[in-house]
């Protein structure tokens, strides 16, 4: 196949797996994820487990397609009853005391702004970074999803944060240039760049969008978007989140959200007659729509294009070459 013999599907790292509304909600996720089949559930107290999906007694798909459930914040086999806490210890079991060795594979996880994500590592390493703080959330909307599935590698998705000549050419951006230099430091990379993109509204008028965008790279599966606009005067955070399932396909998330627009400098879709906490959460909704159609521009190419692990580079490919250096340390030696 193209990808995977060329390059490695499973990079070292943190990867998203859902938001915790949608966890509590379904109250039991089961899921292919970096090739491994795991569950996800929440207890009464509000700790997520991630956990390999296969009973350590007998071996039964805990997952609730097979019947799994959970139970007083305990996830419950459906072939013995083994009920599971959400370190993966064995806690019960209807006939017996339960056995001392008895444990679930528990995947570190990490939440950030309501996301929950997982460490996968080489060979079962433990952590081997840490995710950032979550950012304050206090004035901003809630955070919005839009959901892709595809062929491709993570490692070629968030190249896109120095990848600035395909926002000229595939999105049609302007004025595109890097502000300063790319900046690494173990498993983070920061780019910041600049562009404007000129917007029809309704077919009748036309806004320039002025943006300055702060790209947050910490492993090949969280990038973290920082986004100001100054023709309105809007700060935006974005989340480009990728994550491997099969060695073939990858699940892209994009979760954004917007600073409360109190007093916007250009009139927009009519956001100066709308009351102050609506505004953001409709900006930040037509601004994940727009993102996913210039996703959807990219998927059209990375569905069908093939990694090349010598690129013939020219001089506007910018910072691909260290990008590609940067990315050497997720993978086995």
């Amino acid at each position: 196949m193209k990808r995977a013999a060329e390059l490695p599907p499973f990079p070292e790292g943190w990867y998203f797996l859902g938001d915790r509304k949608s966890i509590q909600a379904k109250k039991l996720i089961e899921r292919t994820w970096m090739g491994e089949e795991i569950v996800i559930w929440c207890d009464a107290n509000g700790n997520i487990c991630v956990a390999d999906a296969f009973c350590p007694h007998l071996g039964s798909h805990l997952g609730p397609k097979a019947g799994g459930k959970v139970r007083d914040g305990c996830l419950v086999c459906p072939f013995h009853g083994f009920a599971y806490d959400a370190s993966g210890k064995c806690v019960a079991t209807p006939f017996a005391s339960p056995p001392a060795n008895a444990r679930l594979k528990v995947y570190a996880s990490r939440e950030i702004a309501g996301m929950v994500f997982a460490w996968w590592g080489l060979e079962g390493r433990k952590p081997q970074w840490s995710l950032p703080e979550a950012p304050d959330t206090s004035g901003w909307c809630d955070v919005g999803y839009r959901h892709f599935r595809f062929q491709g590698h993570p490692q070629e998705t968030a190249e896109n944060s120095v990848d600035l000549a395909h926002l000229r050419y595939t999105h049609g951006y302007d004025n595109v240039y890097q502000i300063g230099a790319v900046e690494v430091d173990g498993a983070y990379l920061l780019s910041k760049f600049h562009f404007t993109r000129v917007r029809n509204i309704a077919g009748i008028w036309s806004l320039t969008h002025d943006v300055v965008a702060h790209a947050h790279v910490h492993g090949l599966g969280y990038s973290y978007v920082e986004v100001h606009e100054s023709t309105i005067g809007m700060d935006v955070r974005l989340w480009v989140l990728a994550t491997p399932v099969d060695g073939k396909e990858i699940n892209l998330t994009l979760a954004g959200q917007v600073r409360e627009l109190r007093k916007p400098k250009r009139f927009f879709m009519g956001l100066r007659f709308l009351p102050p906490p609506w505004r953001a959460g409709l900006m930040s909704q037509f601004l994940l729509t727009n993102q996913k159609l210039d996703v959807e521009q990219d998927t059209r190419i990375w569905n069908r294009k093939r990694f090349r692990a010598r690129p013939i580079l020219s001089r506007s490919d910018g910072e691909i070459g260290l990008y590609r250096r940067y990315c050497r340390q997720f993978y086995m030696d």
